[in-house]
């Protein structure tokens, strides 16, 4: 049976203000709706979340000693585990900056997943380098520069010093493009709220909108102005974090397509994390109408298009070793990626982000929601796997044979992973109950363009239906 072809119409069924308005902020006003995938998602968060604290205070008593970080493997689990949260949270900021700014209405529905998800996301990554200092606590003492009587000031010259700035650059500014965003549906919560306290809140958060054109003129301003701020940092921030490794010696890690590599391979990690949590929320809260399959078919289109610049990456690699001549560079290759006690990771990593997304070029699978998401989460294991095979399978074989040395994860390298997994699960959780999880006002915006430009056909006198009144 041919499949019927989709139309472009971002929301479907028969829509208006105030259905809009029902189905979004009902999930904040009407506790009822939560139903038991919510509770199982909070309770997976909130237990990932404990281990992740006991995690933490073990590493304080005992120090770092307790990973398996060792020499000459020296970032391991922890790096692995900064560099793909930060990928994770770069299509919040594509999906809600670049495509704000190329007027591509189809984000509406979708940004504010993904503007939540950059912000918990970076904060995952930032616990990973902090703590991977050994001395979280003075960490901010040495990394930010501050007028002192010492000139103790950092290494401006390390590209370690340029992720610090960069990353909280990155947050500050999705922060608040993601908060500003939030002030008209506050509003909208404000207004239909029923519960006292409940109104007083969104009241406050809400700084008195009252929707007059001088508000919406200040937002709209601020709004693009964020807007072109972030969109510079998607590309640099990963660009960034890929010159912690292009700028060393390593053999595998002296790579001048780092940067563009990396930066594709976040996009392709953060799309399908979004996919991951809008699907369930899209069946679960029955929003089938907002989140349509034709949201679901672009966002792996864009999966499948980055996955196939993360496979030129690969090849690049290859060839990259090959044609060196570099004896080290292809030792590492050879008898570490391609063989030896590693080869699993990496053909792993091949079947998950090279061979599953080519079912994207199906039709049928880009329609499936059960297919779309079994191959999101093969890219979320995959990009992870890419992380590994790039960072300690690197540094286990240096230009010294005699200090090459096995990596080996410690029980608490995956209890400090998975806790940083229930953390961020908690964190969606606590966004989905409290937060309009979809751009009330964004919406609205776009029903009114589309019955703009698709009208009711009027009725003609004398075809009035039976019943109707003159």
């Amino acid at each position: 049976m041919a499949l019927q072809p989709l139309n472009d119409v971002m929301i479907t069924g028969d829509q208006n203000n105030r259905s809009l308005d029902d189905a979004i902020a009902s999930l904040i006003l009407n506790q009822r709706r939560h139903q038991k995938g919510w509770w199982m998602l909070f309770l997976f968060g909130v237990l990932g979340t404990c281990l992740m604290g006991v995690s933490i205070m073990w590493l304080l008593y005992q120090g770092i000693g307790i990973w398996g970080n060792n020499v000459p493997t020296a970032w391991a689990f922890d790096i692995v585990n900064f560099v793909w949260w930060i990928g994770i949270g770069h299509a919040g900021t594509l999906i809600s900056a670049i495509l704000l700014l190329l007027r591509q209405q189809w984000r509406n529905s979708i940004n504010r997943f993904a503007e939540a998800m950059t912000i918990f996301a970076v904060m995952c990554a930032g616990l990973f380098p902090l703590l991977h200092t050994g001395r979280p606590w003075v960490a901010l003492f040495w990394l930010f520069p501050y007028p002192n009587i010492m000139a103790l000031w950092p290494q401006f010259r390390s590209p370690l010093m340029w992720d610090v700035f960069a990353v909280s650059t990155y947050f500050t500014v999705s922060l608040l493009f993601w908060i500003i965003g939030l002030i008209p549906d506050f509003a909208v919560l404000r207004d239909k709220a029923t519960k006292p306290i409940t109104r007083v809140i969104f009241g406050i958060v809400s700084l008195g909108w009252r929707g007059s054109n001088q508000h919406w003129h200040r937002y709209e301003q601020a709004y693009l102005l964020l807007a072109g701020l972030s969109t510079p940092l998607v590309l640099s921030v990963h660009t960034i974090v890929s010159y912690d490794f292009a700028s060393s010696i390593v053999p595998g890690w002296n790579v001048t397509v780092f940067p563009p590599y990396f930066v594709a391979g976040a996009v392709f990690a953060g799309f399908a994390m979004v996919l991951t949590f809008a699907l369930p929320v899209r069946s679960f809260y029955k929003l089938k109408d907002l989140i349509t399959d034709r949201h679901v078919d672009w966002m792996a289109k864009i999966t499948l298009a980055t996955g196939l610049i993360v496979a030129y990456g690969y090849m690049l690699e290859i060839f990259f070793a090959w044609y060196s001549a570099n004896p080290y560079e292809w030792d590492m290759a050879n008898n570490r990626r391609y063989h030896g006690p590693y080869a699993w990771a990496y053909v792993m990593l091949i079947v998950c982000n090279i061979v599953a997304p080519q079912f994207f070029w199906i039709p049928w699978c880009r329609r499936n929601v059960i297919t779309v998401f079994i191959i999101c989460q093969l890219v979320s294991l995959g990009m992870w796997l890419e992380r590994f095979v790039i960072i300690p399978m690197s540094l286990t074989a240096n230009y010294l044979p005699s200090a090459n040395r096995m990596y080996y994860p410690t029980f608490w390298d995956f209890g400090m992973f998975l806790g940083t997994i229930g953390f961020f699960c908690t964190l969606m959780a606590l966004f989905i109950r409290f937060l309009p999880v979809i751009n009330i006002f964004e919406m609205k915006d776009l029903l009114y363009k589309i019955k703009t430009a698709h009208p009711t056909p009027a009725i003609e006198p004398g075809h009035e239906p039976v019943g109707s009144e003159a």
